[in-house]
């Protein structure tokens, strides 16, 4: 039990972090979005898992390869295109978290790593979608709340962040970063 959470708080650290950015650019409250990332966040960081346990018979060595490389490419790209943007004149920042869409590709590309606990789970005597409930759900409810957590701490300072530097440039060096912890983690490098 207790490995388990404490697996649930490494996944459910970049759904914090990118919820974190997601007030820092809103500026404001927006109960709606924060409960729709949070849910989003907590869905794909359970549903992730379960996927890899199922996929691991056939195409276990396929999604170990590249599980990684997808998920810095999505978090490149998106960190890259608000990099960008932080650096343009307008003012609408480059990723708007208040559409579903956006929501969404943020969701899944945060929770592409957890494939790979769902490939570990099937190898460690995870045998039955039973003994996987308990892991899902705690992976999932951990998600949930530390990407409540992270809205609030955004939104509380995000003010001090929003006068010192764009969030979107904040945001992109972060998404990237996180792309690039994944990379390298996986990569063997860290």
């Amino acid at each position: 039990m207790i490995e388990n959470i404490l697996l649930a708080l490494a996944l459910a650290m970049d759904c914090f972090t990118v919820s974190v950015v997601c007030a820092v650019i809103l500026r404001r409250k927006a109960w709606g979005v924060m409960l729709r990332l949070a849910f989003l966040f907590g869905f794909f960081q359970a549903l992730m898992p379960l996927i890899g346990w199922f996929l691991t018979s056939r195409f276990s060595a396929l999604i170990e390869a590249y599980d990684h490389w997808i998920a810095f490419a999505m978090l490149a790209i998106i960190g890259g295109k608000m990099l960008l943007d932080a650096f343009k004149k307008e003012e609408k920042p480059s990723i708007d978290p208040e559409k579903p869409g956006a929501q969404l590709l943020l969701a899944v590309a945060t929770s592409i790593d957890a494939l790979a606990v769902g490939i570990s789970y099937a190898c460690t005597g995870y045998d039955t979608l039973g003994s996987l409930t308990a892991p899902l759900l705690i992976i999932g409810a951990v998600s949930f709340l530390m990407s409540i957590l992270g809205y609030f701490l955004g939104y509380r300072f995000g003010e001090a962040v929003n006068r010192k530097m764009r969030p979107e440039l904040l945001g992109g060096i972060i998404l990237i970063g996180i792309g690039l912890r994944i990379l390298l983690s996986h990569l063997g490098v860290i």
